[in-house]
Parts: structure tokens; sequence; C-alpha cells
């Protein structure tokens, strides 16, 4: 084993977060940096995390990858954890993380798994465990997000990555608005991403696409066995799918100008 355990910087995106930044700061209140990105929070947000850091920094939200790559910058030491202000590092994910950076031969980035709660119940099929939705536990200098993708951003590391066993907790949606919000926030994202990309276009495409995310997800990956959460699950995955592909559509054709009066 190394002398010497690596320290770890945490970086926390956050806008309007008051209902949830505290236990999620609590809960990496191990590690040797905590740094909050303030993509402009109006509520208490911010009042709340300087109890708990000094770090808190601005940055303009221009789309995941250069939001995710800006809370990197920021960080000073050669680990980084990235969590969201509605995820959870629990106490053996920490002691985890603190076992496996006293390791030799280390990887340069970690997968970890994700446990999402929702409807009364942990998810324990379809796309939300175990959750593997980018790596959360890298070395500074080895992975970097693709700055152009503004939602679903990717992401590409210099080397190898493992995997650790211990969960984050996800609490993403504290109601069914919360999911009709992001469905409507990440189809808007996702449809400038396809502009960008020239993806070809239309509403029966974006019908069929959808379809086949309900189908995926609720049959072939069993989110039926996770009862009415998986069937929201599945539907919501249908909406967004379809909206994003909807909303290229309706870009591309220009649906919201009126013909000329005459």
């Amino acid at each position: 084993m190394h002398s010497r355990m690596y320290k770890v910087s945490v970086y926390i995106p956050v806008l309007n977060e008051e209902d949830k930044i505290e236990d999620a700061l609590k809960s990496v209140s191990w590690a040797d940096e905590v740094i909050i990105i303030n993509t402009g929070c109006t509520d208490n947000t911010l009042e709340i995390a300087r109890r708990y850091t000094d770090r808190i920094v601005p940055c303009k939200f221009e789309g995941f990858g250069k939001l995710r790559n800006f809370g990197i910058d920021q960080c000073t030491y050669p680990w980084i954890l990235s969590i969201d202000a509605d995820e959870r590092c629990t106490p053996e994910l920490a002691t985890e993380i603190r076992q496996a950076l006293a390791q030799e031969n280390l990887s340069d980035a970690y997968w970890i798994p994700r446990r999402n709660w929702f409807m009364g119940r942990w998810i324990k099929h379809g796309d939300w465990y175990p959750d593997y939705c980018q790596p959360k536990l890298f070395k500074a200098d080895k992975m970097r997000y693709r700055d152009e993708d503004e939602v679903h951003e990717g992401w590409d590391v210099k080397g190898s990555i493992g995997y650790l066993t211990s969960d984050v907790l996800h609490f993403s949606f504290a109601s069914l608005s919360d999911v009709l919000r992001k469905v409507d926030s990440y189809s808007e994202l996702g449809a400038d991403k396809l502009i960008r990309q020239n993806r070809s276009h239309g509403i029966g495409k974006a019908f069929l696409r959808g379809l086949w995310a309900f189908i995926r997800i609720y049959i072939l990956k069993r989110s039926f066995l996770d009862g009415w959460a998986g069937f929201v699950i599945a539907l919501s995955n249908f909406q967004g799918t379809f909206y994003r592909h909807a909303k290229h559509a309706w870009k591309k054709n220009h649906w919201d100008q009126p013909p000329p009066w005459k």
C-alpha cells in the first residue's frame, strides 16, 4: 500500500437547491475540498452552502458538458468526486474511496453505482440501477467532458476505468411535477443537441423513438418489476424522447412562425 492517500476534491453544480444541498454537503464532509458551482441561484442554496465551504464559484450555464469541465478546472487536488445536489455519498462509499486511493495500481477513473429513490421505493431495474451514468471518481488530469454536449454529456477518460461497489444515492424527484419539469428542460437541451448534430427530424420519428424508449425500459430492461414506479419511469422516457425529437422537428420546420397576415 502507499504510505499516503491521495486527497480528494468534490464539486457540486447548483441551481436553486435549498431543499437538497445540505444533505449533499454533509455526505461529502470527509473530502479534502468541496466546491460549489453556482449557475444562478436565487434561493437560499448559497447561504446554506457557506456553512460547509467557502469555495463558491459562479458559472454561466452553457450546457452540462462545459459546466462539468468548469467544475473540474476549479478543483485543487489530484482526485475528483463529481456529486450533484440531489445525490448523497454514503458512508460505505466514502470508506471504499479512501481504501481504493490507498492501493497500488489505481485505475484512472471509477464507475460508481447510483441507487435511485422514486415513488416511495428504491428502483432495482431498467436504466436506474446500477445507473452507471458516467465515471464519478477520477484523476483530475485524466477525464474531460465534451464541451459541445448540452445535455447527456459525453466524456473521455485517458486510461483505465475501474468499478467501486458502494452506492451513491440519488433523490432526483420530489414530485411528479419535478419529472415533468425535467422532461421539458432536458428535451429542450436535447433538441438543440440534435440540431447541432444535423440529425434527421419528424414527428413520426419522434413517436417511434419514444415508443422504443418505453419498450426498452419497461419490457427489455424489466422496469415492470418495479411496479407503478417502473411504469412511470418508462413513460417519462417515452415523453422525454418524444419531446426531444418533436422539439427538434418544431425548430427545424419553424412552426413557431405564423404565416404572413393578409
